[in-house]
């Protein structure tokens, strides 16, 4: 009966655990990940460095500043808008991060609605 009590109780705490995020591993770097839309995937490419962001993405590329928050959240807002709706900042908070891949969840700064996604690092 004890021994029965002794696991249950550490089944209980190591479901509770939540692993560690090396959050500065993801701060610079290249980045590649992938949005369904529909029935398509679409690949993004991300070059990062302290301070600002490039987007690769269907032969294009766009460039963003970045504001960190912290070292896990930071603030996204495009150098060069074409319309309204690029000229809202973007909030991305990296919620996991395992080896070479973080997930991370993204909205517009100010509103509700998230999106979650992966990235994995490709280059330094």
């Amino acid at each position: 009966m004890r021994f029965s009590f002794l696991l249950v109780s550490l089944l209980f705490f190591a479901s509770c655990y939540e692993g560690e995020r090396n959050c500065s591993d993801f701060r610079t770097g290249t980045f590649e990940f992938e949005a369904l839309s529909g029935t398509e995937v679409f690949k993004t490419t991300i070059t990062r460095n302290d301070s600002i962001e490039i987007d690769f993405f269907d032969g294009k590329s766009d460039t963003s500043s970045i504001r960190w928050i912290n070292d896990c959240e930071y603030v996204l807002e495009k150098l060069h808008p074409k319309n309204q709706a690029e000229k809202k900042a973007i909030l991305i908070k990296i919620l996991t991060t395992h080896k070479n891949t973080y997930t991370f969840e993204f909205s517009e700064v100010g509103k509700t609605k998230t999106s979650k996604a992966s990235a994995r690092k490709v280059g330094p």
